[in-house]
Parts: structure tokens; sequence; C-alpha cells
């Protein structure tokens, strides 16, 4: 295994993955406890990120529902609340932390959302839409998906106001052919635009734990948040195992586990909205999975449904640090260039990245060692065909499972990073970029610099190795519980009764260029659909 741990990198990680309810969180929360008495539930839903809060939200307009989360709120925590501070949660490797890190098989640090609202916590905040190709190939009706977007946004999205570094970035792509300029948009289309964002124009954001304010009823919903699901219940009929509750232990530990379970007699269901790393880890710990590894692992086998677990991709994201000898404004993402290459170019700027040195000349500086002051390009993928696997180590659901994504081992996926790379070479040499480059330092000496600073002293100028050397997460990771292979197309896990899976590892490709909106879309989407069948 390849540990690529540097502090720069590391670093690299703070700057991408990144109130108040009108009634308190904790008018409808409980901090973990003894639910054993909650027996009247329609619904569970194990997971309060992206998706789960808007499912949640959703299904509490008629039935009672139960929501349980491992990490606590995001409300009152200034590192999540102000974009300023968004990094910290990367940096912190505390049980308590929002940002729960692993290290995939492939040496490449990555994190996990660990608190209520998920990933959207602690991302960069980019909100786009996923396209119309992508939503008819899901099989999804529009007009409800479109319905659902706007339900979202309505709560948490936002028009940013144009940093100045992503505004000649914008121009930059434009001007070297990512055309046309769609200005302003939560649309997925070609060309250069601005994107939507979960912060406000005040810098505070605005996460999936947000519409459970507005959208909820809270006499039917309960929260519970610090709360580790060990196992989801089944008990077996004619024809499928069906799920039936669920055993949770709170922050005492193993000490006190408690058990939740459906309403007796009623057609609610457990629904897993753990994201692509806890929902096929949770199906697997409670016996849904590839028979020999489950009782390799004394785990009663459920179902023996060896797809659980395969199949997964993480996009992968590599970054070029520019030098700036023009002050730049601080910002997350703002724009994309969503190319006919299949790729994507975003940026960030004016971000503080501790333990980074420019190992080129830099005018009128005699240091080589000067504090990296600039922005960065960011390029990643569309549709990774590189895929991998999630493999149980322990039964113990804090543990990280072993995950191997074999980034960029597909040469569809080596060949666009190299075509984005390209693109971005070409935009940090274009005239509407020039007031934030250094004339005597060229884009290929930004390549070579940005290798050098992640631990590559051969560095070459090679766009090939470039990618392979440098490729990062981006976090944006799904797969392992994919639809028709593990769920169908309404969610529900296949050859079990009263289980769905709702979120990012039921899908097959990323949406978009982040997928925050369409997993926030889908618990929105997946619960109207619900309402509907059981009028």
């Amino acid at each position: 295994m390849r540990l690529r741990l540097s502090s720069f990198r590391c670093c690299l990680l703070g700057i991408f993955y990144f109130v108040g309810f009108c009634h308190s969180i904790r008018d409808f929360e409980e901090q973990g406890g003894n639910s054993g008495g909650m027996l009247e539930n329609d619904y569970i839903i194990v997971g309060g990120g992206a998706a789960g809060c808007s499912l949640a939200a959703t299904l509490s307009q008629k039935y009672r529902v139960l929501l349980i989360e491992r990490g606590g709120s995001p409300y009152g925590n200034p590192n999540i609340e102000n974009m300023e501070n968004f990094v910290n949660n990367l940096l912190e490797t505390s049980v308590s932390s929002p940002s729960q890190v692993f290290i995939s098989e492939d040496g490449v640090l990555n994190n996990r959302g660990r608190v209520l609202g998920g990933s959207t916590a602690i991302n960069a905040g980019f909100y786009s839409r996923a396209s119309t190709e992508y939503i008819a190939r899901a099989g999804w009706n529009l007009g409800l998906v479109n319905e659902s977007y706007r339900w979202v946004e309505d709560v948490v999205a936002y028009e940013p106001v144009l940093a100045n570094w992503q505004s000649a970035m914008m121009d930059g792509l434009i001007e070297v052919g990512v055309t046309p300029d769609n200005g302003f948009t939560y649309q997925h289309m070609y060309g250069t635009k601005v994107g939507g964002t979960i912060f406000d124009q005040n810098g505070t954001r605005h996460t999936a734990a947000d519409l459970l304010r507005n959208y909820a009823d809270h006499q039917r919903l309960t929260v519970i948040l610090n709360a580790t699901v060990t196992e989801i219940l089944f008990r077996s009929n004619n024809e499928n195992p069906s799920a039936y509750g669920i055993v949770y232990r709170d922050l005492t530990g193993a000490r006190s586990n408690h058990s939740v379970y459906l309403k007796e007699g009623g057609k609610g269901e457990i629904i897993v909205c753990a994201g692509a790393i806890g929902s096929p880890q949770l199906l697997m710990l409670s016996g849904i999975g590839p028979k020999k590894q489950l009782e390799k692992l004394g785990i009663n086998v459920i179902l023996d449904q060896p797809i659980v677990g395969q199949n997964i991709s993480d996009v992968p994201m590599n970054a070029v640090f520019v030098p700036s000898p023009s002050p730049v404004d601080v910002s997350l993402v703002q724009v994309a260039g969503i190319t006919h290459q299949d790729t994507y170019i975003e940026a960030l700027s004016g971000l503080y990245i501790p333990g980074y040195t420019y190992d080129g000349p830099l005018p009128n500086n005699n240091s080589t060692s000067a504090t990296f002051s600039g922005g960065l390009f960011v390029e990643k993928i569309k549709e990774v065909k590189s895929r991998g696997s999630l493999e149980l180590l322990t039964i113990n659901p804090d543990d990280n499972p072993k995950v191997r994504y074999n980034y960029l081992s597909n040469p569809s996926d080596l060949r666009k990073c190299v075509e984005g790379m390209r693109i971005i070479e070409k935009t940090i040499e274009s005239k509407s970029f020039a007031r934030f480059k250094y004339p005597s330092i060229s884009a290929l000496d930004t390549f070579k610099s940005t290798a050098m600073a992640q631990n590559n002293p051969n560095a070459t100028t090679s766009f090939q190795k470039f990618c392979k050397e440098t490729v990062s997460t981006i976090w944006h990771y799904h797969g392992g519980c994919e639809v028709d292979h593990v769920v169908d197309r309404d969610y529900k896990v296949i050859g079990v009764d009263a289980l769905r899976v709702v979120d990012g590892s039921t899908f097959h490709f990323s949406p978009g260029t982040n997928p925050q909106a369409t997993v926030m879309m889908l618990g929105r989407y997946v619960g109207v659909n619900i309402l509907q069948q059981t009028k």
C-alpha cells in the first residue's frame, strides 16, 4: 500500500472537505439513551445525512419516523457553520469529530461524515443538479425530480457572490473553449457556469439538517444522535426474511445496547441511508452480503448477496497549485467547467495551506520556502470506470472497513484526467487569468512544483505521471449497494422485505459535477413515492 499522507496532502483534504432550528433541534431529539419504549415507529431511518434528513422530513408528514445518527448535531459548531473554519473538521481525528478519517488500500486519505447532515456539514458546498441524461438512465420521473430539487433548494441552496479568482478562472475557461458561458444555474450544462452553494452570503453553511428544521413534522419525528446502529433485526416468514427493528449503542458504548422496532402489524420499513461506506457495511454486519466473508467473521448469514460492497468507486481528484502575484479572495468552489472531454474543472482560492512551500523562484522573493499564496485548479472526471471493493475487517461498526478504489486503473479514467490537465494548463496561461499568474512561472512549472510538494521528488511534466502521482479523493464515493444488483428501482433490498437503501451507495456513477444536490433530492423523491404508494 502506498501511503500518501504528507502534511500537504492532509491539508489538501481540509481544503475540499469542508442555523438554528425555528424549533430547536432538541425539541425532537434524544442524545442516545434507552428508547426501548418507542415501539410505534412506522419507519426507522439509519443515517442522518443528505438522503436521510430529506427522507425523514418527507415521511414525517404522514408517519411516525425515527431517525438515528451516529454523530452529533451540526448546530453551534463553528467549524461546521462558518466557511472559514471548514478545514478544521478534516484535520480533527478525535472520536467525536464530524469527519471520520480512513485510509483506502490505495494509500489515499479519505473522510466520512459523522454528524447530522452528513457530508453536507463538512464539504466544500458546491450545489449542482444531475444532467437530464443521468436522470433518464436512472429511470426517475423528471417532473418529480425537478420538484424535489426545488424543495431542497428553497432551504439550502444559494447563488454565490463570485470571488476574483473564480471570476478569472471562469473567463479563462471560456477563453480556451469550455463554452458556452451559462452564467448562474443549478442545471448541469456543457460549458462554464456559476453553480449554487450551501453557504449563504454571510458565509454560514446550511446542511441537510436544515431540511428537518423547515419541513419535518416535529410531532411525528424523533431524532437520536450519537447512536451507532450495530445490526438490523430480521424475522423469517414463508418467503423472504423481513426487517423489523434495529440494535444500537449510545455514547457509553457496548455496555448500553438498545433495540427499537417497527410498529407491530404495520407496513413500515427500515431504510438505510448511511452512505456509500456505511450502508454496505451495515448490510454485511446484519447478515446481508458475501457468505464466505460473513461466516469468516462469525456473522449469521441472512442472505448470501455477493454484490454487496462490490463495484464501489470514488471520483479521483487532481489539483494544481498556482502562486499569485495579486491578492485573492478566499473562496470555495463556485464555478464549474463541464467539458466535452468528460472532465470537470473547478477551483478554490485564498486558503492557508500549512506545510506547503513553493519549490520554484518567486519574483522579488529570495526564499524558495514562501508560504503558498494563490489558489487551486481542480480536475475530476465524469463517470468513473475504475471499480473497487469494500470488505469487513471486524464486526465493530465504528471500525472502518477495508476499502480499495483502484483509482485510474481503467485507461479511460486516466485518459480523461490527462485531458483535464491540458485544459487547466491552457486556462492558467490564458489572458483572462494573467493577473493571477507570475509571468516568469509557466503553467508546467506549477504542475511540477505541485507534484514535488506531494513528496514526488522526481516529478516531471508528464500529465499521465502527474495524474497517477497526485491522485487524491474528492469524496464522491458511490456504489456498493447498486440499483439492479443489491436494490431494485424502488430502492428495496432484493431478497428481503421491509428494507431499503437510499443514498449514494445505490449509484452506478456519481451524478453531475458534485453529488450532494442529487442525494438530498433522492431522499425527497423516494419519500414522496412512498407517501403516494401508501395512501
